[in-house]
């Protein structure tokens, strides 16, 4: 049975691998070596299919392979010319917050807001849906990633 101590490991796993990337911005190289940790072990693309849809993209907003999803992260793709390197931006911290969690014995589905924190102290408020399974050593691995800036009313 996947825990809550299990997924709040997992976020906290996120969190820091994102703040990673921002942190070696200027060094492509260790950006794309940690980018490349983070599909390979945060996320599922090696055990199946993940459904991913990051917050800012909107032309090619769906991202089902490890390579569309890179760009996302990091930009530098010319065929994914939307993606500037969401992770560059340099974030400092993620704090996630959990609305609720629906956990099983090999799945995981969480809902919340994540905030990011940018160098200078502005924080920006995403909505988050994360889904997670349990590999063949126990360890979750993102299968669901949909996130998207919260509804701004206009009236």
């Amino acid at each position: 049975m996947i825990t809550k101590q299990d997924v709040l490991k997992a976020q906290t796993e996120w969190r820091n691998a994102i703040v990673k990337v921002g942190q070696m911005k200027d060094n492509l190289h260790e950006c794309e070596v940690e980018t490349d940790f983070i599909l390979s072990e945060l996320y599922a693309f090696d055990d199946g299919i993940v459904l991913f849809k990051p917050t800012k993209a909107s032309v090619i907003q769906f991202r089902a392979t490890k390579e569309s999803a890179k760009s996302y992260f990091i930009g530098g793709n010319a065929k994914f010319p939307e993606d500037v390197g969401f992770a560059l931006h340099p974030w400092t911290n993620v704090r996630f917050e959990n609305h609720n969690m629906i956990l099983a014995d090999n799945r995981a589905l969480v809902m919340g807001n994540y905030f990011f924190l940018d160098i200078h102290g502005k924080e920006t408020k995403v909505e988050f849906t994360f889904g997670y399974k349990s590999n063949n050593d126990g360890r979750l691995k993102i299968d669901v990633h949909h996130s998207s800036l919260p509804y701004v009313h206009q009236n």
